[in-house]
């Protein structure tokens, strides 16, 4: 079974940055497109950034231009930058195939405050 371990979170203030890393496990990484999601409390969990197995990418509006994926395949590791960070962009961060998920790591979590 593939195992999907999200870190890198944490307490960032506003206009901060933070760097997530997602280490993939027992599957051919490099040959799926992947995707950061993110739920917030209360709400649904969405995709915020994908990157195919050719490396285009796409993003939410709500994080587009701030947000940057990549990937390392030889690494088999996903990675998220995030810039200029909003309170709402709260919320605990996960990694998963861009469509037909696997099952869900345990994510990490990122909170923005003052």
């Amino acid at each position: 079974q593939v195992q999907l371990v999200e870190s890198g979170g944490g307490l960032v203030q506003p206009g901060g940055s933070l760097r997530l890393s997602c280490a993939v496990s027992r599957t051919i990484f490099g040959i799926y497109d992947m995707g950061w999601y993110r739920q917030a409390p209360g709400k649904v969990r969405e995709l915020v950034a994908s990157i195919t197995s050719s490396r285009s990418t796409n993003y939410a509006d709500s994080v587009k231009g701030r947000f940057t994926i990549s990937r390392d395949n030889d690494k088999r590791t996903l990675y998220l930058q995030m810039n200029s960070l909003k309170p709402e962009d709260t919320a605990v961060y996960y990694c998963n195939r861009a469509g037909a998920t696997w099952a869900w790591g345990q994510g990490t979590q990122v909170t923005v405050s003052s």
